[in-house]
């Protein structure tokens, strides 16, 4: 099985590892990991490592993402979305305050560079465990603010009901951003509190769901070779069949920096395989990451 990056579009109801332990199954091969994790209830895209490929993944999992939401105004949970339990509901009175300028005024405050305190209930590790756990044990988890890039959080629609204000929305934003969090802290700025209804993940660099596979159809999917890929997610430089050789030995190629553009690039050999991830070292190129070579 040649390796490469498959891009699948996770349904709802199941987790990443479910994706990974039936990419194992369709791929004949242990060899498989995921870059970036989707909760259960969130849909959209999966990039998915196969065989040799999952070196790759360390470049992906930083890529910026966009996401298709839907916020609950008047109702908060102990997990920021629908999956948890309601703590608190809005009465009318808050509800009515937060009008189309208020709404659109939380927005902008959650826009641009900002400190996020990621939701409790999430993978992220305090003291060696994971946050979810220690809350599901009945501990008090406080994670500590990070700063995340939110370029856009665009209202697509608002609905009015009773009891609640839904929101629907598009957010392009860093890795690492928590859209559990943006709906969680718009509800509290506005009074309503909210939480997250539906999330899926449309696009993570230049890769968008539009060519993903879904879960059913795993057996006999094409995975994107690894060349195109670590292109697409950090530029690309050609090599010749010696300076490859020579990448591949640990050597470093020397006063080629030039040709970086960002921190690092995808060097291809002239049959057009991905030989590895290069990076600056002064005035030279070295191997950062070298991918297995075909047999």
């Amino acid at each position: 099985m040649s390796s490469g990056v498959l891009l699948v579009d996770k349904p709802q109801g199941i987790t990443s590892h479910d994706v990974v332990a039936r990419s194992r199954r369709a791929f004949g091969t242990r060899k498989v990991g995921h870059a970036g994790t989707l909760d259960p209830m969130a849909t959209g895209l999966l990039l998915v490592g196969i065989d040799g490929a999952t070196r790759l993944l360390t470049y992906l999992v930083g890529l910026g993402k966009t996401y298709e939401a839907t916020i609950r105004l008047g109702e908060s949970t102990d997990s920021d979305d629908a999956d948890g339990e309601i703590t608190a509901r809005a009465g009318a009175e808050a509800l009515g305050a937060a009008d189309d300028d208020r709404i659109a005024s939380g927005i902008a405050a959650l826009t641009g560079d900002i400190e996020q305190v990621p939701s409790a209930v999430s993978a992220i590790k305090v003291d060696g465990r994971r946050a979810y756990d220690r809350v599901r044990a009945g501990e008090q988890v406080e994670l500590k603010a990070r700063p995340v890039t939110v370029s856009r959080f665009e209202l697509l629609a608002v609905r009015r009901l009773d009891g609640a204000i839904e929101l629907d929305v598009v957010v392009d934003c860093s890795s690492g951003t928590y859209i559990r969090a943006l709906a969680r802290d718009l509800g509290a700025g506005l009074g309503t509190g909210g939480h997250l209804t539906r999330l899926r993940r449309t696009r993570i660099g230049e890769f968008d769901v539009a060519g993903a596979v879904d879960t059913d159809h795993l057996d006999g999917a094409a995975p994107l070779s690894p060349a195109d890929v670590a292109e697409r997610a950090v530029g690309r430089i050609d090599v010749t069949a010696e300076q490859a050789r020579d990448l591949r030995h640990g050597k470093r190629l020397a006063g080629l920096a030039s040709l970086l553009d960002g921190a690092n690039a995808a060097a291809v050999d002239p049959e057009g395989a991905l030989v590895g991830i290069v990076e600056r070292r002064g005035d030279d190129l070295k191997s950062a990451m070298n991918m297995p070579e075909a047999s």
